[in-house]
């Protein structure tokens, strides 16, 4: 098909006279139709292209005369292929280094083997992205809740030691014995075993941590004495 496209290009003159092809007239590019442009620069990339795909990089070049290098980059900003040029060491350079221009000229060129190679290789890198920042955040995740854990049971161990655990509401204390049974359980692994909301066990662990930061505010520590001082106040009266 792409021989087909390229006998369509050649001129009248070209298929009337067989002209050497060291004489042969520069391709027209604004005289040729769209089909012959792609022609032009598909051969153009095989004679003169390279394509690297190394390191994770996408990296396309032309290497051209000079002189056609600025030409060059025109005609491909005309063709929504917008690409820098540049010269090196006395030859000119048209370069891509985004991936999507890329694609899209390999496309349009009929570069079907690099195209796949090149959308394979975004696919995988992607993949990869999209796997290490789960992973970084399931790592975090653990990270946070490890740390919580231990901070709740040296709170537990702190508030069991002085009383003060022994005078919490009961589902606090029911919370404090889960935790100590399986300190690696999540805050919601912990509801689901107790069979209660998961605001509950946050709420209940947040005061175990709380108490142990303040141990002078002694709360639940003189409920008892001052009831048993009032009892004995009012045997005393009667």
């Amino acid at each position: 098909m792409a021989w087909q496209q390229l006998e369509g290009c050649a001129s009248s003159s070209d298929a009337d006279s067989a002209t050497p092809a060291a004489t042969a007239e520069p391709f027209d590019w604004d005289a040729s139709a769209e089909h012959c442009r792609m022609a032009y620069l598909r051969g153009l990339f095989l004679a003169r292209g390279s394509l690297s795909l190394a390191g994770g990089r996408t990296h396309l070049e032309l290497v051209v005369p000079p002189a056609e290098a600025p030409v060059l980059a025109a005609r491909l900003e005309r063709e929504e292929l917008p690409a820098a040029w540049r010269l090196r060491r006395g030859r000119g350079v048209v370069t891509w280094k985004n991936a999507d221009t890329v694609g899209l000229f390999l496309r349009r060129i009929g570069a079907a083997g690099a195209l796949l190679e090149l959308e394979a290789r975004q696919v995988a890198r992607a993949l990869r992205g999209d796997l290490n920042r789960v992973l970084n955040a399931e790592s975090a995740n653990l990270q946070r809740a490890v740390g919580a854990a231990g901070r709740q049971l040296a709170a537990i161990e702190e508030l069991h030691a002085d009383g003060r655990l022994a005078v919490q509401p009961p589902i606090v204390r029911l919370v404090a014995d889960a935790r100590r049974e399986t300190p690696e359980a999540t805050l919601g692994e912990l509801a689901e075993r107790l069979q209660i909301h998961r605001s509950t066990a946050q709420r209940a662990l947040e005061r175990i941590e709380h108490l142990a930061l303040h141990p002078d505010e002694g709360v639940g520590r003189r409920t008892r004495p001052v009831r048993r001082r009032r009892v004995e106040a009012r045997e005393a009266l009667a």
